[in-house]
C-alpha cells in the first residue's frame, strides 16, 4: 500500500517538498547541537528540562487521544466511528514518533538511549515511559496497518487483531499516566507535586488531541473526497467539550488548594505564572491568554447551536488547542522549575535553534500523518467509503436512520 503515497496532485508534492525543506534545515541545526552541545538551548542548571520536554508532554496527550475514537467503536459498537478509527490510529503513530524524537534531541547524545535497554532499571519511571511509548507505537502500527490491509482486500478484520486493539485502548491511558508520574513524583517541584496531575493530563489530552485530529480531518476533507460522518463529528465534539470542562475544573481545584491552604510552595509557581515574581513577568501574558482562549472555546462549544455550527467549530477547536498548549506545553514545565528550591527565579525561553529543531520534529510528524492519511483515504475511495450519507452515518450497511424514517 505504500505506493499509494507516491501518487498525488502537484499541491500534494509541494506540501511534501515544503516539509522536507523544514526537516533539512532542522537537521542541520541538530547536527550543530550534536557538535556544540545543549548550550545552544535556553536550558540551564536550574531549568534542566525545556521546550523539547514540554512538547513531548503535549504530544503524548495527542497520541493517547486516538482512544476517543477507537473506544466508542470497539467497546460500544458506535458504527459512525468505523471509518474514522484508522485515522485516530495513524495520528497516534505520528504523535508517538514525535514524542520519541523529542526525547532523542533532549538527551543530547542519542547513543545514551541504549542505556535504558542495555541497563534496564525497572525502579525508574523513565524506563516504564520508554516501554509504554514504544509499546503503544507498535500496537497502533500493527492494528492500523492490518485492519487497513484487510479493508483494501475487502476482507473482514482478522479475529486475532481484536485483542491487540483492546490492549491498545487500555494502553492509551497508561502512556499519559506514566508521563504524569515523571512529574508528580518529584518532591522538590511543588507545582507538579499533586495527585491529580495524571487526571489533568488525561483530561487535557482527551480534549486537545481529538481537537487536533478533527482539524486535520477537516483539512483532509478539503483535499480529498473523504467526508467525516456527521454523527461521528457531533459525538467527538461533545467528548471534546466535556473533557475541556473537566480539564478546567481540575485546574481550578489546583488554584483553590494552593491559595486556600496558602502553602508557599504551591502558591509561588502559580503567582509567578499569572502575576510574576521578583520582577519577572515573562509568562504572564501567555498564561492569561490561556485563560481567555479556554473560556472562549468553552463559550463556543457548550451551546449545542454553536458547537454544531461547522463554520464556528474550527475556531473553537483552534482556541482550545492554543489554550491547552499554553497551559501544558509551556506553562506547566517552566512553572514547575520556577521559583527554584532557593526561592529564586531562573528565566527560561527557547532559543531560535531550539525552535528550529522542534519545527523539524513537527515537520516529520506532519510528513508521517500526510503519508498515512494519503494511503488511508485512497483505500477508502477505492472501497466507496469516502462519502458520508446525508443522515450522518458512515455507510448504508451501518445506517440506523432509515428504519426510523420509514416507521415515522
Amino acid at each position: 500500500m505504500l505506493e499509494r503515497a507516491l501518487k498525488g496532485s502537484p499541491r500534494y508534492y509541494a506540501w511534501i517538498g515544503f516539509l522536507m525543506v523544514i526537516i533539512a534545515i532542522g537537521g542541520a541545526v541538530w547536527i550543530n547541537q550534536l557538535m556544540v552541545g545543549l548550550k545552544i538551548t535556553g536550558m540551564s542548571r536550574d531549568v534542566s528540562w525545556g521546550f523539547y520536554i514540554s512538547q513531548f508532554t503535549y504530544l503524548v496527550g495527542l497520541a493517547a487521544s486516538g482512544v476517543m475514537i477507537v473506544l466508542p467503536y470497539y467497546f460500544h459498537k458506535y458504527k459512525p466511528n468505523k471509518h474514522m478509527v484508522i485515522f485516530g490510529e495513524f495520528m497516534a503513530i505520528a504523535a508517538c514518533i514525535m514524542c520519541l524524537l523529542f526525547i532523542v534531541v533532549d538527551i543530547g547524545q542519542p547513543q545514551r538511549m541504549l542505556n535504558v535497554i542495555l541497563h534496564p532499571t525497572p525502579n525508574s519511571i523513565l524506563f516504564w515511559d520508554m516501554i509504554v511509548l514504544n509499546g503503544y507505537l507498535f500496537l497502533n502500527l500493527l492494528c492500523g496497518w492490518v485492519c487497513l490491509e484487510a479493508d483494501r482486500m475487502r476482507l473482514p478484520h482478522p479475529k486475532w487483531v481484536k485483542p491487540f486493539i483492546i490492549i491498545s485502548i487500555v494502553w492509551a491511558f497508561s502512556i499519559h499516566t506514566v508521563t504524569a508520574f515523571l512529574y508528580q513524583g518529584l518532591p522538590g517541584r511543588h507545582y507538579w507535586l499533586t495527585a491529580i496531575l495524571a487526571a489533568r493530563f488525561l483530561a487535557s489530552a482527551f480534549c486537545s488531541g481529538p481537537a487536533i485530529l478533527l482539524l486535520v480531518m477537516k483539512a483532509t476533507e478539503k483535499f480529498t473526497s473523504f467526508q467525516m460522518p456527521k454523527k461521528a463529528i457531533s459525538t467527538l465534539t461533545k467528548i471534546i467539550t466535556y473533557a475541556m470542562v473537566v480539564n478546567m475544573f481540575f485546574f481550578m481545584l489546583e488554584i483553590f488548594t494552593a491559595y486556600y491552604s496558602n502553602l508557599p510552595g504551591h502558591t509561588h509557581s502559580i503567582t509567578y505564572l499569572f502575576a510574576g515574581e521578583h520582577g519577572h513577568h515573562e509568562l504572564v501574558p501567555y498564561m492569561w491568554t490561556f485563560i481567555i482562549c479556554a473560556v472562549a472555546s468553552l463559550a463556543l462549544l457548550i451551546p449545542p447551536k454553536l458547537r454544531n455550527n461547522m463554520k464556528l467549530l474550527p475556531w473553537a477547536l483552534g482556541l482550545l488547542i492554543l489554550a491547552t498548549w499554553l497551559d501544558k506545553g509551556l506553562g506547566l514545565l517552566i512553572g514547575g522549575f520556577n521559583p527554584t528550591p532557593f526561592g529564586t527565579i531562573t528565566p527560561y525561553w527557547p532559543t531560535g535553534k531550539e525552535l528550529i529543531i522542534s519545527a523539524m520534529i513537527y515537520a516529520i510528524g506532519a510528513l508521517v500523518v500526510t503519508v498515512l492519511f494519503k494511503i488511508a483515504t485512497s483505500v477508502k475511495e477505492d472501497l466507496g467509503q469516502s462519502q458520508a450519507l446525508p443522515c450522518g452515518c458512515s455507510s448504508e450497511d451501518e445506517c440506523e436512520c432509515a428504519p426510523a424514517e420509514e416507521a415515522a
